[in-house]
């Protein structure tokens, strides 16, 4: 486990990258700088919590080829239920009223 100053620094990196990034995806430089800040801090946030959540004994759920899987602590992963996508179709154009 990182102590608190290695991942204070990993947050600045992260966020320093994310603002030399998002500077050259965006006309406004500033705006463009500010932005990729932010998503750095977001991404370290949500690796972070990913971490943190690893830690307790609550599985993990996700969904693999269409189906429900539990992950447990260990690793170990378990087929739940198949999940169906609903058949609904939009229509290409439409009002909204």
């Amino acid at each position: 486990m990182k102590n608190d100053q290695e991942i204070l620094q990993f947050l600045i990196k992260g966020g320093l990258i994310g603002g030399a990034l998002g500077a050259l995806l965006s006309k406004d430089k500033t705006e463009g700088s500010l932005l990729g800040a932010i998503a750095g801090a977001a991404i370290f946030a949500t690796f972070r919590a990913n971490e943190e959540a690893q830690k307790t004994n609550v599985p993990m759920y996700v969904v693999e080829d269409g189906y429900l899987y539990q992950i447990d602590k260990n690793g170990t992963k378990t087929q739940i239920r198949k999940v169906e996508k609903p058949n609904i179709q939009l229509k290409k154009h439409f009002k909204l009223t």
